[in-house]
């Protein structure tokens, strides 16, 4: 019986070692500060981009006009060495994400890559006289439209086809 008195010792010194363990882990958690909100998104201006973009590319750059103060521009870039590609980025007012892409890249290689692997669905919607595709399935949802001279314009993000829909009806191309 001697090998049973020190099997028990064993297991006991890995119970208590175990309890010293998640005593230091709950001290630590308790007191160290941390913080579970998402950092603020900094605020960009895009109009010195937006000129920019409007004066050298081969179609008409949309962008936003008169959408509300809660809808945050987070990220903008014009890539003429990309098929004339246009970004520009949003944080809508409930924290999603919302981006406007145009490019003259070939439509399908572009759609799949500004809505991160979407799919057509038969679902369209008229914005200012313009037809729409809903695209989902993948990352973003999106909504697709052809533009002029060969490009495509795409509204895609994380947000709602409500709040995409909201974004594609405040574009204005001048």
């Amino acid at each position: 019986m001697a090998g049973s008195s020190g099997k028990q010792k064993s297991v006991s010194s890995i119970v208590l070692s175990l309890g010293v363990v998640v005593l230091v882990a709950a001290v630590v958690y308790l007191f160290v500060p941390h913080d579970d909100h998402a950092p603020d998104v900094q605020r960009v201006d895009y109009r010195v981009e937006l000129l920019t973009a409007r004066r050298v590319a081969p179609y008409p750059v949309a962008a936003p006009e008169g959408l509300p103060g809660t809808w945050k521009a987070t990220s903008v870039r014009y890539r003429a060495d990309q098929d004339d590609r246009w970004h520009l980025g949003f944080q809508d007012p409930a924290g999603q994400y919302v981006a406007i892409e145009q490019s003259t890249q070939r439509r399908k290689d572009f759609v799949d890559d500004a809505s991160q692997g979407g799919h057509a669905t038969r679902s369209t919607q008229r914005i200012d006289g313009r037809t729409w595709t809903r695209y989902t399935g993948g990352r973003y949802a999106a909504l697709v439209t052809e533009g002029p001279k060969g490009s495509t314009t795409v509204v895609a993000g994380t947000a709602s086809f409500d709040q995409l829909t909201k974004m594609a009806q405040a574009l204005k191309t001048a």
